[in-house]
């Protein structure tokens, strides 16, 4: 079996490519980027990797050959950013990758998408695929990716989708070093009371269960929540992650209110004025301030998924490797 991985060098893309390796089912694996990244580079006679862009058809129609499985875990993935350019990133390439695999008769079509398309700044615990929508999504990044969604769910692939919650551990280049940048610039404060709960779900969890939907036949067509279906104190979580490091922990707080309507100004300005993105958005400090948590029952009923590694493990693996990293 050959497996195509788009986002093969990022944080899930290197993790996943990483085990599929090791899958004595798969013959090889491709692995597509923009770029080689040394820290996310999986050096095998089996893993092959081909730099391009997804929004040249020509690209990835020569991408999608002869293979059986695609895994789509390539995104523009940010707070800010124009609706055009989420569209391109985000759609024009979902598009591009579903006509190719379409022309090829690739098998299954595995696509990460985001649980931010349930988020609308209110504390929402034990979301499940089925509880409806916004009206409006959050941002343009929740907008994109659910219209890449629909347009998988339109195509007549075999497919399955995944709405990871807040993947951490080793690799992770986003979310924590985001946040202790933050701390060292003095900028990272408590917004709320600091008692809001979050899923904080390890990247080799996500990994396990993307490998479970491979030719599962109960899985096709399905969209599946993915978290380690336990809710964490999200400030204690980042400062136990600040005192590995050496750090002392975040205790000034903000309220919320003030925040938002500090962050709402900035980003109307921004926007007016055609600015560079400012310091923080509207929808980070809802999501460090909001409680928000997915249900997994549909992944463990259907996937069989059990979630393997804690977050406090994965926490432990991301400061063993920014450590040695020196990010």
């Amino acid at each position: 079996m050959r497996v195509l991985v788009t986002g093969g060098t990022g944080f899930l893309g290197y993790r996943l490519i990483e085990k599929l390796n090791k899958n004595q089912s798969i013959d090889e694996v491709i692995a597509s980027g923009r770029k080689i990244k040394p820290s996310h580079f999986v050096e095998s006679a089996k893993v092959k990797y081909v730099i391009g862009e997804l929004s040249d058809k020509t690209f990835v129609q020569e991408l999608t050959k002869n293979i059986d499985v695609v895994i789509n875990c390539a995104a523009f993935s940010s707070p800010w950013g124009s609706k055009l350019k989420f569209k391109e990133a985000n759609i024009v390439t979902q598009d591009n990758l579903i006509k190719a695999c379409l022309f090829h008769k690739v098998k299954q079509f595995i696509f990460i998408s985001t649980p931010s398309v349930y988020f609308d700044f209110e504390n929402k615990l034990n979301i499940s695929e089925e509880d409806p929508l916004p009206k409006k999504f959050i941002n343009n990044y929740a907008s994109s990716k659910f219209e890449a969604e629909e347009l998988l769910r339109s195509s007549n692939i075999p497919h399955v989708i995944f709405r990871p919650r807040a993947l951490i551990g080793r690799g992770d280049h986003v979310i924590m070093p985001r946040l202790i940048n933050a701390y060292d610039k003095n900028k990272l404060k408590i917004i709320g009371d600091g008692e809001n709960l979050v899923d904080l779900t390890p990247v080799s969890n996500v990994v396990d269960a993307i490998i479970l939907s491979i030719n599962n036949e109960a899985a096709l067509n399905q969209t599946f929540n993915l978290s380690n279906g336990k809710p964490e104190k999200l400030w204690d979580k980042i400062n136990d992650v600040l005192k590995k490091l050496d750090r002392n922990r975040i205790e000034k707080k903000i309220p919320f209110a003030i925040a938002f309507s500090v962050v709402s100004m900035l980003e109307f300005v921004s926007k007016t004025f055609r600015l560079k993105e400012p310091v923080t958005t509207a929808y980070s400090v809802g999501v460090l301030s909001k409680s928000f948590s997915l249900n997994i029952d549909k992944a463990t009923q259907i996937l069989k998924y059990q979630p393997k590694q804690t977050a406090d493990e994965a926490i432990d693996e991301f400061v063993t490797w920014y450590k040695k990293n020196k990010l």
